[in-house]
C-alpha cells in the first residue's frame, strides 16, 4: 500500500492539495461521514457484508487522513479500523466515489532506550520518547509489583520494544520485549514470553495477571472465524473479519464473557444491536447482531461474568442468527478463540522455565549494559532499527 501513501504525497506536492489529519467524532458513523462529505449513501449500502461490518469498527478518537479537492469536495480519505486494516474512499477519474478495505502500510521501529528517572518513570518516558502509549504500557506491565514511590534520583528505566509508525507518527500499541526499572538501585526486570504474551522476571517468576473469558453463547458452530487480513483470490480484494461469529438460534441468551461495565448499548451500523463491555484490564468485548437487549441494563451498568446481557438475532447486516463476538486488548482487535480456548498458564517450571531464561538472557545483559554505560549527562540513549512492513496476499 505504499502506492496510496505515494499518491497522497504526489497530489499534495503537484496540485497543492492539503491533507488534513482529523479525529473521528464521538457518535459519528460511516454513514454520517458520507453525508457530511455529500457522498451518496448508496456507496455504503452496496458494500459486501464484511465491509459493512468493518465500517462499524471505526472508533471515536481515531486519527484519520482527509484529502480535499480545491472546491472542498473529497478526493480521498484513509480511516484506520484496526492495526492491520483501513478504509479507503476515493474519487476515481470519472468523478465517482469508490470504496476499498486495504492493509495499513506500516513502518516498524525496534528501539532500545535508557532514561534516567528525574520525576517519574511515566513522565520521563513521555518526555524522552513523546510516546504516551509506551509509558502506559510500561505502567501496565509493572502494575503494583513494585513501589514507584521508592525510586531515587539516579535510578534508570531501560526498555527494548517495537513500535509501529503510520504516516510518520506512532500508531497502535508498542510491543515491549524487555523492561528494566531500577528502584533505589535494585533492578526489576520484566521480560515477555512469546509463547503466552505474559511477563516474567529474569528468574522466570510470573508477574502478569491472567484473565479468563467465558464463551458468551451456547453455539452450534463457528460460522465465520477471526481474520485480521486476508487476500481473496477470486474477488481480488482484501477482506477482514475482526471477531468470531457463533451461529445460534434466534433468541438464545448471550452472556457477558467476563465482569465489567457496559460502555455502549445501542445500534452500531452493520453490527445492528450492540453491547460493548469494558473489563477494566485493557480488554473490551463486543456483542453484535442482538435481537434485543436484556431489560434493566444501560451504559454504566456493571455486569458479572456469565450474566445475561441480550439475545441472539440478525439485526444489522446478517445472513442468519448468530453472535458476532469481538475481543479487544488495549484497543487492538485480537482473535477471541486464542483467549477463550487457552488457559494461558502463568507459572513456568522445568523445561519451559529453563528455555525462557535462556531465551531472555541476552535481553537482561543488553539492558544492564545500556544502563551501566549510559552517559550520565544525557537523559536518554537510543538505538533504532527501522523496517517497512511488507504486505503479502494472505
Amino acid at each position: 500500500m505504499k502506492i496510496i501513501f505515494t499518491l497522497i504525497i504526489f497530489l499534495t506536492s503537484v496540485f497543492g492539495l492539503q491533507v488534513q489529519e482529523l479525529t473521528w467524532p464521538k457518535g459519528d458513523s460511516f454513514l454520517t461521514f458520507l453525508s457530511k462529505q455529500n457522498i451518496p449513501n448508496k456507496l455504503y449500502f452496496d458494500l459486501a457484508k464484511e465491509d459493512k461490518e468493518l465500517c462499524s469498527e471505526i472508533d471515536a478518537g481515531m486519527k484519520y487522513e482527509l484529502l480535499l479537492n480545491d472546491d472542498g469536495t473529497l478526493k480521498q480519505v484513509l480511516i484506520p479500523v484496526s492495526e492491520e486494516m483501513q478504509l479507503h474512499v476515493y474519487e476515481d477519474k470519472k468523478g465517482e466515489y469508490k470504496f476499498e478495505a486495504i492493509p495499513i502500510a506500516l513502518q516498524t521501529i525496534d528501539e532500545t532506550i535508557a532514561i534516567e528517572i528525574k520525576r517519574s518513570p511515566f513522565q520521563d518516558i513521555v518526555d524522552a520518547t513523546k510516546n504516551v502509549n509506551l509509558a502506559n504500557e510500561v505502567m501496565r506491565i509493572y502494575g503494583k509489583s513494585i513501589n514507584f514511590r521508592h525510586i531515587q534520583k539516579g535510578d534508570f528505566v531501560a526498555l527494548k520494544y517495537t513500535q509501529k509508525i503510520r504516516m510518520g507518527k506512532y500508531f497502535g500499541s508498542p510491543d515491549v520485549i524487555a523492561a528494566l526499572v531500577e528502584v533505589n538501585g535494585r533492578k526489576n526486570f520484566r521480560l515477555k514470553n512469546i509463547h503466552n504474551d505474559k511477563y516474567y522476571d529474569e528468574k522466570g517468576k510470573g508477574y502478569s495477571k491472567i484473565y479468563f473469558f467465558k464463551v458468551p453463547v451456547r453455539y452450534t458452530r463457528i460460522s465465520s472465524p477471526f481474520t485480521p487480513r486476508r487476500w481473496h483470490p477470486v474477488l481480488k480484494r482484501y477482506r477482514a473479519h475482526l471477531g468470531t461469529d457463533f451461529a445460534a438460534p434466534r433468541g438464545r441468551k448471550i452472556h457477558a464473557a467476563a465482569a465489567g461495565r457496559i460502555i455502549f448499548r445501542g445500534r452500531k451500523g452493520g453490527y445492528g444491536n450492540v453491547i460493548i463491555i469494558d473489563h477494566h484490564n485493557g480488554y473490551r468485548t463486543l456483542y453484535a447482531h442482538q435481537s434485543r437487549f436484556r431489560k434493566g441494563q444501560h451504559v454504566g451498568t456493571n455486569v458479572r461474568k456469565g450474566q445475561v446481557i441480550g439475545y441472539v438475532g440478525t439485526t444489522g447486516v446478517s445472513t442468519g442468527p448468530h453472535l458476532h463476538f469481538g475481543l479487544y486488548k488495549n484497543g487492538r482487535a485480537i482473535n477471541p478463540m486464542k483467549v477463550l480456548k487457552r488457559g494461558r498458564e502463568l507459572v513456568l517450571s522445568g523445561k519451559k522455565k529453563a528455555t525462557f531464561i535462556a531465551n531472555t538472557k541476552e535481553y537482561v545483559k543488553e539492558l544492564k549494559d545500556i544502563v551501566s554505560n549510559v552517559d550520565r549527562n544525557l537523559p536518554t540513549k537510543l538505538t533504532r532499527k527501522e523496517s517497512f512492513s511488507t504486505l503479502k496476499n494472505n
